[in-house]
């Protein structure tokens, strides 16, 4: 929308109010703007001019016409700027829209690559004694587990979508020098702990495969990662289709050995949505499955990748974006979910299966993933543990890949750390966010997700505090190695709560860039009329 102005050219003192043959003349004007753009056509492409000439009363000497333009590239517009004429055309609805089907593959992608950290080496060990175990009793902790992954990775997607911007500028913007550098130092440590499992489940699943000594597969493993790396050069759809590979390679070697373990579906899909937590260590086992759901650096990876597509221009376009990233990201981890069943659903069915061999009830005890390629081989056969291999490269494999994707947005700039130090930034972002008009859609779910993160930040911070303690009390280290130990845990301690109090109730600001209506010209018109009362109509 561009005002122009038309100024008058009499005596100092404000002019009156326009009359009605004032407003004539100055429609006049606008119609022969119109006219004159029509006939710029055939240079121009097609154009669509609107002028609304407003006299207000007591407007003094000024008239204001409104001009809404939105220009479309001929068929000779084959430059970037035409393209950019075809876009905004089609958004203005001069042209037909694509098809919806096409519209949501050209957003597809982002969860796909996200849903590899949710497959590493660490969530399939996790899932291994899970089912050993306790056979399929911790299933539902996988189902709601995934729900809310869903969730705060539909929160990253549509922060990033809305402000222009990813989690890491953010945080970056937002807070101060010495806290940016702190968290920086933290989430370091969090993504070589995430990446460390996926080198080492790689080295081994070489091993296991081509008898390639562990040092050896490490090195490849590296080797292949910045490989794979430098498909990023070509575009992040590559990356995005390696991420499909691998996901799909993992679900079709598991779900033959699933069906090799032949488990009772009907008690599977039973145990998914009914919560049970019986035995020994039941409840720290479903924590640990649970915690192993959530990855802090997809937050900001996530939010990041959706940049790579088109940004919606206005309210409308953020709903269906946003809808169209909910969608395939759902498909994925609904995927993903399938895979981590699948799982703990095999070892759950070897090892309840064979309760009366000694060498198998000896193995389900303290099972690997080192281990794991032994009981299927002894259980299900050579062929089902070399599928079992191939599996666990592509998990090691697209575990080294996505971490290191994520990291050079740590590098780029700062970020936060683990759960609660990536998972409150988000959500303080995505509060601001649903303060704004267009967005006030998303306050509900914002807020249940707060109250789900404060009682899973609680459960953790409670279980490695009693941890710690009832460590400390039944150790037999002498006592004065005890004293040194508690003296650095405990200020940890102290300062990590002191520092996830001062994210919760730091105020932050996000401005969102998104125009109302969607403007498009690069059309200067200059009009000059002779009249005693108008020196000129400029429109821009």
């Amino acid at each position: 929308m561009v005002v122009v102005a038309a100024h008058h050219s009499g005596s100092p003192s404000p002019p009156p109010p326009p009359d009605a043959a004032a407003a004539a003349a100055m429609e006049e004007a606008g119609r022969k703007v119109v006219e004159r753009e029509e006939q710029q056509r055939g240079t121009r492409g097609s154009g669509r001019v609107a002028a609304v000439v407003a006299a207000a009363p007591g407007g003094g000497g000024e008239i204001e016409i409104e001009m809404e333009a939105a220009a479309a590239g001929g068929a000779a517009g084959a430059s970037s700027s035409g393209q950019r004429h075809d876009d905004d055309a089609e958004q203005g609805g001069l042209l037909p829209q694509r098809p919806t089907w096409k519209r949501f593959v050209a957003h597809a992608g982002p969860g796909f690559l996200i849903s590899l950290a949710y497959l590493d080496p660490t969530n399939v060990q996790t899932d291994l004694q899970a089912g050993s175990s306790h056979k399929y009793e911790l299933l539902w902790v996988l189902f709601f587990g995934f729900i809310f992954v869903l969730i705060i990775q539909s929160l990253a997607a549509k922060l990033g979508i809305i402000t222009g911007m990813h989690l890491a500028e953010l945080c970056m913007h937002e807070y101060p020098k010495h806290v940016k550098y702190g968290l920086w130092l933290l989430i370091e440590v969090g993504v070589i702990a995430a990446t460390v499992p996926g080198v080492l489940g790689t080295a081994l699943a070489y091993n296991k495969l081509l008898h390639i000594p562990f040092w050896g597969g490490v090195l490849i493993c590296g080797a292949s990662t910045l490989l794979i790396l430098t498909l990023q050069c070509y575009g992040v759809r590559k990356m995005e289709m390696i991420g499909i590979i691998f996901i799909f390679t993992m679900a079709s070697c598991l779900f033959v050995d699933l069906s090799n373990a032949n488990p009772p579906m009907g008690e599977v899909i039973q145990h998914l949505f009914i919560p049970r937590l019986r035995g020994a260590y039941a409840t720290s086992d479903a924590i640990a499955v649970f915690c192993s759901l959530i990855v802090p650096h997809n937050l900001f990876l996530h939010s990041s990748l959706v940049l790579s597509r088109k940004l919606p221009s206005s309210p409308n376009e953020v709903k269906e974006t946003s809808t169209f990233f909910l969608i395939e990201n759902a498909f994925a981890l609904f995927l993903v979910l399938l895979v981590n069943v699948a799982i703990v659903s095999i070892t759950g069915t070897i090892c309840a299966n064979n309760q009366s061999v000694d060498d198998i009830i000896s193995t389900c005890s303290g099972l690997t993933l080192n281990s794991t390629s032994v009981l299927l081989k002894n259980v299900l056969g050579k062929s089902s543990s070399k599928i079992y291999g191939l599996a666990l490269l592509a998990s090691g494999q697209s575990c080294a890949v996505a971490t290191s994707y994520s990291g050079q947005y740590i590098m780029q700039i700062i970020l936060a750390f683990v759960l609660p130090f990536a998972l409150v930034p988000l959500l303080k972002f995505s509060s601001c966010c649903a303060m704004i008009g267009p967005y006030k859609n998303t306050t509900g779910i914002v807020r249940v997700t707060w109250i789900l993160s404060t009682v899973i930040m609680g459960i953790n911070i409670y279980s490695f505090s009693t941890s710690f303690i009832s460590w400390l009390v039944h150790s037999e280290l002498p006592r004065i190695l005890s004293a040194i130990i508690s003296t650095l845990v405990f200020p940890f301690m102290a300062a990590y709560i002191a520092a996830l109090i001062y994210l919760v109730f730091k105020k932050v600001n996000v401005s969102v860039p998104l125009p109302t209506t969607s403007v498009s010209s690069e059309t200067e018109v200059e009009v000059r009329r002779q009249d005693d009362k108008v020196d000129d109509i400029l429109v821009r």
